[in-house]
């Protein structure tokens, strides 16, 4: 992502970068974007800190609904309401028009060449992915030694368990609000 020139509207800004990135929301969808939209909207055009973004993606992640609300209220928190709207719209309107536009006219099932082809490619790029924006986020959100203590036995306990992560949000909110993060 490159920085736009003077002049430009923030608005503009994100929703053409918002829906270009939607177009590469394969696998987690736009969860797995969160790297991209990071970059562009704390280092690129510094229009919110690292822990703006962090708060708004765990806000998101925490509240029923699609993974996208943290696109939603990252438009929020640049322009307010209309802001909110333009990022959402950007992030839904291009990838439901190509799958509008696949489901008409694209290949006759999973069987297909093209069908297989796409399921090969997707597995490893969602968990590439998915491995940077965990990353991302780590590091946006991790200020001193007790909160990376915390990330690293959350990641322990999401990889070695069952335990449903919306406890492990709780304890760390709980953790935080006792002090010791």
């Amino acid at each position: 992502m490159t920085p736009a020139g003077d002049g430009e509207s923030p608005l503009w800004i994100l929703a053409a970068q918002l829906g270009l990135l939607s177009l590469m929301a394969i696998g987690g969808g736009v969860l797995m974007l969160a790297p991209d939209v990071h970059r562009l909207v704390t280092l690129s055009h510094h229009w919110i800190t690292d822990a703006q973004f962090a708060a708004a993606f765990t806000i998101a992640q925490a509240a029923p609904g699609p993974n996208m609300l943290y696109v939603t209220i990252i438009g929020w928190q640049i322009a307010g309401l209309v802001g909110a709207i333009v990022a959402t719209l950007a992030i839904i309107v291009p990838t439901t028009t190509l799958t509008l536009l696949l489901l008409r006219f694209g290949t006759r099932g999973e069987a297909g060449p093209f069908g297989r082809a796409l399921r090969a490619g997707i597995a490893p790029v969602s968990v590439g992915l998915l491995l940077a924006g965990g990353w991302i986020l780590a590091r946006a959100a991790e200020t001193s030694w007790h909160g990376a203590l915390l990330t690293l036995i959350a990641v322990l306990v999401v990889t070695k368990t069952r335990v449903n992560p919306v406890l492990l949000i709780a304890a760390g909110a709980i953790a935080g609000i006792l002090g010791w993060v």
